[in-house]
């Protein structure tokens, strides 16, 4: 069997052009004294440019001692005109973090490009017709990777209607087989209070209701931030059921403090 070359690879490109403020990850295809010229990856026949004052703070005596060519870059959309076909770019407006996060996207969407093509053999989904549908699922889930991972989540049946029954099976197989969901996080306070002698007692107990909620999947874990406050933290795969944990841990304590004689208040901690 002949060896796949980068031409047979699946490669998903966006139709349009990006969006101003938009961060694009681009090959430098030339350099030239005023700029270096960048195609977009993530773009179908699109190439920017990046003038020789956006491509670093300062001066700069010879732009090749920054940018070359096959060079992979991360750029921001300075501005874009349909009309003429231009779209100004800049590599200096990008800081590092923003970089290193670009990149990494860019290289899980890779991945999921040859997800897709496993999936569509397993499928025996036409190649012609994997492509459509890989830019129809593009459109809806802004990456590849989303897709994939939105099928962990809500199952094959969120991308069946544009992929089809096999083809959403298959794509949420290899998703669980490759992605590790990440867990999310909620904290907030529990405010109790009681003048009550033993008031300290009375409050360890409505805390105590905590471990009586069921939290499957779910880790559940208070700590003691200074009086009155007791810092409540989750930690799950998903948000709702994160969030009947919460509401049924504080509303089991609060509900307790009060029988006990004390008073109490949930505030939620700010992402």
């Amino acid at each position: 069997m002949a060896k796949k070359t980068d031409n047979d690879k699946i490669v998903i490109r966006r139709s349009g052009y990006p969006t101003k403020g938009e961060l694009v990850v681009g090959t430098v295809t030339r350099v030239l004294d005023f700029g270096a010229f960048i195609s977009l990856d993530e773009y179908e026949n699109k190439e920017g440019l990046v003038h020789i004052s956006e491509i670093a703070a300062g001066w700069i005596k010879d732009i090749r001692d920054y940018v070359k060519k096959g060079q992979k870059v991360v750029c921001k959309v300075l501005d874009i005109n349909p009309k003429r076909g231009h779209i100004d770019l800049s590599i200096k407006d990008v800081n590092e973090r923003q970089r290193r996060e670009k990149m990494q996207q860019w290289k899980s969407e890779q991945r999921a490009f040859k997800w897709l093509e496993i999936a569509g053999e397993k499928a025996e989904v036409p190649r012609n017709e994997l492509v459509k549908i890989g830019k129809k699922l593009l459109e809806e889930f802004d990456t590849l990777y989303n897709a994939f991972e939105e099928t962990i989540y809500e199952g094959a049946e969120s991308i069946s209607k544009i992929a089809g029954e096999d083809l959403a099976k298959a794509i949420e197989e290899i998703a669980h087989e490759n992605i590790k969901p990440q867990k999310i996080k909620i904290r907030g306070f529990l405010e109790l209070k009681s003048n009550a002698p033993d008031g300290v007692e009375r409050i360890k107990e409505a805390l105590m209701e905590i471990n009586k909620v069921k939290a499957e999947d779910i880790e559940l874990k208070i700590e003691y931030v200074g009086a009155p406050r007791y810092r409540i933290i989750l930690e799950g795969e998903d948000y709702k059921s994160a969030e009947k944990v919460l509401k049924s841990a504080t509303d089991r304590v609060l509900k307790k403090i009060k029988k006990l004689g004390g008073e109490g208040a949930f505030i939620r901690e700010a992402a």
